[in-house]
């Protein structure tokens, strides 16, 4: 890999992208199995027609759930991780043009047509006598995209850190190597503004346009840490003491945490978690601190354990690295159209569930590549009109 200063990464890096494919499958996957809940997190849990077992919910509660408070943040870090040298090869006018068509034009097609219509297929499913447009007013929140939220917030974070590269130019120079402590320095700091935020904004609480401000701490935080840590070199390798470390604390956090949890009395979810939301409650204190533990440890342990397992760079990978994207922005009509496809079936969540979560991994890839694939061929034709087209056209 070739870098500018040994800091901004030029090729692509086969390791970033095995992990973005796999972080998407999971999280469809955790959007499926949510859809079937009674703690809910995915709007078919507001018609669904069966729900999980108390006791399996528990066990995927205990299993699943801690990956909720932090697989987000990751994908941030990973942004992170990238954009400095994006802005930096291609400017940051460029940069932002790229990003709005990229992101915000998914997030603004997801809000006004797309996720409403899949929610009222849903709902007139259920037997709800809704119509599409009773259904974008009136959803809470106005303007919710799905899981899109995600692109509108990166691409806020984006603008921001685009605008202050140009009043910056250049990248600064790394000032030194990063230690543990400075590891621990931005968990703390996620873990306080955590706290801070969800006096106002309490963790599920809904804004216009869904823009989960409960969570940019942790989503802002590891922005600008994966920023900061590319610097370093560490977009290509975590160093080995750092990646043990923070792999030690994830596993340790996550061994502990059901047990904490269960002794502090959380022993339904979906009626216990008032105090672990917000406010001035130790319990939301604790919630803040485990998340920031494992959005900045088990982050960085999980990029270094992609760079040690998922390195190679074959044509497979590489096909579903470009559906990952276009994968994530499907999910949320082919999640929907799926489990309303399946209501009828006469089975339990626990089979309903998987099923769907299998389904919609393969479909949203597999439409995803047929996407990534025409957008290759529309910029290779371009770039053959724009030869032939050129001055040397002229010469012939």
């Amino acid at each position: 890999m070739t870098t500018t200063g040994d800091t901004i990464p030029r090729a692509r890096l086969a390791h970033l992208d095995g992990l973005k494919v796999v972080l998407v499958a999971w999280v469809i996957g955790g959007h499926a199995l949510l859809g079937y809940s009674a703690v809910g997190g995915w709007a078919y849990d507001e018609v669904h027609e069966v729900t999980f077992m108390p006791g399996v919910e528990i066990g995927l509660v205990a299993v699943l759930g801690p990956s909720g408070l932090f697989v987000i943040g990751l994908f941030f870090f990973v942004a992170g991780l990238l954009t400095e040298g994006a802005v930096h090869r291609h400017g940051p006018h460029r940069y932002v043009r790229d990003r709005l068509v990229r992101l915000g034009l998914p997030w603004l097609l997801s809000a006004l047509l797309i996720w409403p219509a899949s929610v009222w297929v849903a709902s007139v499913a259920a037997g709800r006598q809704v119509s599409p447009w009773w259904v974008f007013t009136h959803r809470d929140p106005f303007l919710d995209a799905g899981s899109l939220w995600f692109a509108l917030v990166l691409l806020v974070f984006s603008i921001g850190f685009a605008g202050w590269a140009a009043l910056r130019g250049g990248p600064p120079a790394p000032s030194g190597p990063l230690t543990g402590w400075h590891v621990a320095a931005a968990a703390a700091a996620v873990a306080v503004a955590t706290v801070v935020v969800r006096l106002a904004f309490p963790a599920r609480s809904g804004q216009i346009a869904d823009l989960h401000l409960w969570q940019w701490p942790q989503c802002l935080g590891m922005f600008l840490l994966g920023v900061v840590v590319a610097r370093r070199g560490w977009a290509a390798h975590i160093p080995d003491p750092i990646r043990q470390a923070c792999g030690g604390i994830t596993v340790a956090v996550l061994v502990a945490l059901p047990v904490v949890a269960m002794a502090s009395g959380l022993h339904n979810v979906a009626r216990d978690d008032g105090p672990y939301l917000g406010g001035w409650t130790w319990q939301a204190a604790a919630t803040a601190a485990a998340e920031a533990l494992l959005v900045t440890c088990g982050s960085i342990a999980l990029v270094g354990l992609a760079e040690r397992r998922l390195h190679e760079a074959g044509p497979r990978a590489r096909r579903w690295s470009r559906a990952a994207f276009a994968a994530f922005v499907v999910q949320g009509p082919v999640l929907m159209v799926t489990a309303t496809a399946l209501r009828p079936l006469p089975a339990p969540a626990e089979v309903k569930a998987p099923v769907v979560a299998v389904v919609a991994i393969v479909v949203c890839f597999w439409l995803g590549g047929l996407w990534s694939e025409a957008v290759r061929r529309r910029r290779a034709d371009h770039r053959v009109s724009t030869t032939e087209d050129g001055p040397e056209r002229g010469l012939r």
